[in-house]
């Protein structure tokens, strides 16, 4: 038989990682093709592909990001192949299985769980060597009605094959995500994640992660994400595996990790400070709130004072970057204590803040407590909540207004000067920096249309000019000063209008003559990498994070390297 492994990809850099362990689960049994295809992609597109490959057996690996477009390629191409055998495994399937099985009449089966053996048994019961009875996991309908069948034990992940060997993957490498995982499970039992329905953490062998992780970068790899719930639920085991990395790096690799904050011990970061060269590691934290009451509820243990702790002095170190998240709409938190929750985090400067939407996926513990807070959700993938009974569908909107500009503002960091004046000494906290400024981008359409980085600046002027009490020089100062840091040329239409005189202009150029940086250039193309504009700050004072006022004209020279020279005059 010919038996086909796919998935639909949130995007193209991304790989998914369960097809590759299906794959060598079954080796030397079987040879599945593995195709992968994104969520962009036409569904005609991706049916047309599959048919032409003639696959008698279909496996989809689905996912709360692309179920709802799985479903639609599945039904078409049942329609014109229907004698394939089309099987559904993921996380997003494993749960409410009667419902996959009995509104999706084109499907014929569904595999529940940790799949590698299943798979395998599966693939034995299609070939005839297996009954289907003994095959672990499996969902399927009989006169309507679904019968499932018990998942079997887990498997032994230290004597697990390698996924990351596959000569179909080689030439791809350097171009994509690679994902590893080096356990399994997860030891918290938050109510609103689908890890916490695993107990216990499982760990693969130590030496062949290692050897995998050799072999994916000899062969090109560079950003290598581990999928562990949590990587350093063992310390001993984290420090072997951040030591590894960092005796046996090579050029330009980063390696991104699921971190639990408030757990990792200052020894271990100050180590990572003193030996990680820069950029080496990523990481990811988990926040999700900071009220105790929420919390509680969730079944979230965390240590608000550690994970501070934790973030600072990793952020202080200036090694790692971190992403950090949040989650509207958890149990008791309203709109008044969420903006609490964003502050106390934005407060710790991440390098990226995601704030993300209580999604109530099946199988978690909060969907089958919604009537309890009064949840109102899309009963569709992904299950994002509409309102609780603290946070209304209007408290949400401005929430994700606020999310909107977040990401555009402070996580692409394109206005870090000027967002952390305007935070600081503008408005009361930085939430409502970006709930306001995000409620006025929405009134003006703006999230409907795209924009070029000019657009950040002027939209960004534009509501500032609303308010009262904003001193307008000092921001456009800062506005232009992040502006030009991000060019390692002159622009040639800068956001703002020309505002030096012809005079002051001639006079400066006289004063620059004299200045080093003529010195190995001509007067013609010292006139084409300068940029001269008004300023009104003390730029020596600024450095030091003082925002004194001055009235000069700012020279940005540009050499063509990462940023331009800066000074006054």
């Amino acid at each position: 038989m010919k038996i086909l492994l796919t998935t639909l990809n949130a995007k193209y850099i991304h790989t998914n990682l369960a097809l590759r362990c299906l794959k060598v689960g079954v080796t030397p049994h079987y040879n599945p093709q593995i195709i992968e295809y994104t969520i962009k992609d036409p569904s005609m597109n991706i049916v047309s592909d599959i048919y032409q490959r003639k696959p008698d057996i279909v496996g989809f690996s689905c996912y709360i990001w692309n179920i709802e477009e799985t479903l639609k390629v599945a039904e078409m191409l049942k329609e014109v192949l229907p004698n394939t055998t089309i099987i559904l495994g993921g996380p997003e399937v494993s749960y409410d299985t009667h419902y996959w099985l009995k509104s999706n009449p084109f499907i014929d089966f569904v595999l529940m769980g940790e799949g590698e053996l299943s798979f395998l048994q599966f693939l034995h019961y299609m070939h005839g060597k297996l009954p289907i009875e003994q095959v672990n996991g499996l969902a399927y309908l009989v006169d309507g009605k679904c019968k499932i069948h018990p998942q079997g034990p887990k498997l032994d992940l230290r004597t697990a094959p390698s996924p990351h060997r596959l000569e179909e993957d080689v030439a791809e490498l350097s171009k994509r995500i690679v994902y590893i995982e080096t356990s399994r499970g997860c030891p918290f039992s938050c109510q609103f994640c689908l890890s916490s329905i695993e107990v216990g953490v499982r760990y693969f062998n130590r030496e062949t992660v290692k050897s995998d992780i050799r072999y994916l970068m000899k062969n090109g790899a560079k950003t290598i994400k581990f999928v562990d719930r949590t990587f350093n639920i063992s310390r001993s085991y984290a420090m072997e595996m951040f030591q590894f990395l960092i005796d046996e790096h090579l050029p330009g690799v980063v390696f991104q990790f699921e971190i639990t904050a408030d757990i990792m011990r200052p020894e271990v970061i100050q180590f990572l400070n003193d030996n990680a060269p820069k950029g080496l590691f990523r990481f990811e934290i988990g926040v999700q709130s900071t009220n105790d009451l929420t919390n509680e509820l969730v079944k979230r243990r965390q240590n608000f004072d550690k994970l501070t702790r934790t973030v600072t002095m990793v952020r202080d170190g200036g090694k790692i970057d971190q992403h950090l998240d949040l989650i509207a709409g958890l149990p008791e938190e309203d709109y008044a204590s969420f903006r609490e929750t964003f502050n106390d985090v934005f407060a710790l400067r991440p390098e990226e803040l995601q704030l993300g939407f209580l999604k109530l996926l099946r199988g978690t513990g909060l969907r089958m407590q919604a009537d309890q807070y009064g949840y109102t959700y899309v009963d569709r993938a992904p299950y994002e909540i509409f309102s609780s009974n603290v946070l209304s569908f209007d408290d949400m909107l401005r929430i994700k207004q606020a999310e909107d500009v977040l990401e555009k503002y402070w996580n692409a960091h394109r206005l870090d000067q000027t967002v952390t004046y305007l935070i600081e000494h503008v408005f009361d906290t930085p939430f409502d920096f970006f709930q306001q400024f995000g409620t006025y981008w929405e009134s003006r359409g703006w999230s409907r249309i795209g924009h070029q980085l000019e657009d950040l600046f002027t939209r960004l002027d534009g509501f500032l000019q609303t308010l009262n009490g904003v001193n307008l020089d000092i921001v456009h100062s800062l506005m232009k000063l992040d502006y030009l840091t991000h060019h390692k040329f002159q622009p040639r239409k800068p956001w703002w209008p020309k505002d030096v005189s012809d005079e002051n202009t001639a006079y400066v150029y006289e004063l620059l003559k004299n200045h080093e940086i003529s010195s190995a250039i001509s007067e013609r193309d010292l006139h084409k990498r300068t940029l001269l504009t008004n300023f009104s700050l003390d730029l020596n004072e600024l450095q030091h994070g003082n925002y004194k006022p001055a009235s000069s004209t700012l020279v940005a020279y540009f050499s063509g390297n990462d940023q331009p020279q800066l000074m006054t005059f």
